[in-house]
């Protein structure tokens, strides 16, 4: 079932007026691995959209990639139309990504 509506500049508009919720499993990693909020929310405003995850429930999500003081970085969110929703965030690694960290490996 798709969200009519709901679209990636939505996930933008929220974040830029800081209505954001941060999932618990998103907190945990973010500070498990020491990204700062500030680059998570850049990802979103500045990075490139990787992979549109129209299906995901309750509202679709997206995986979106930037460097970030030359660390590349992954963010997973999601938006009602209102608020973001931060699923996730991590900084990829060669092992599951190619060079570019912008293409998925494929699995053997």
């Amino acid at each position: 079932m798709r969200i009519s509506g709901i679209t990636y500049e939505s996930l933008c508009k929220a974040c830029k007026k800081g209505n954001i919720k941060w999932t618990l499993h998103a907190l945990n990693r973010i500070r498990e691995r020491k990204i700062p909020a500030t680059s998570v929310v850049g990802t979103i405003l500045n990075g490139e959209v990787l992979t549109h995850y129209h299906d995901d429930k309750p509202f679709p999500s997206w995986l979106i990639f930037n460097f970030d003081e030359k660390h590349p970085l992954h963010v997973v969110a999601s938006t009602d139309d209102e608020k973001a929703y931060i699923i996730t965030a991590y900084e990829p690694t060669l092992d599951e990504w190619e060079h570019d960290f912008k293409t998925r490996k494929e699995q053997i």
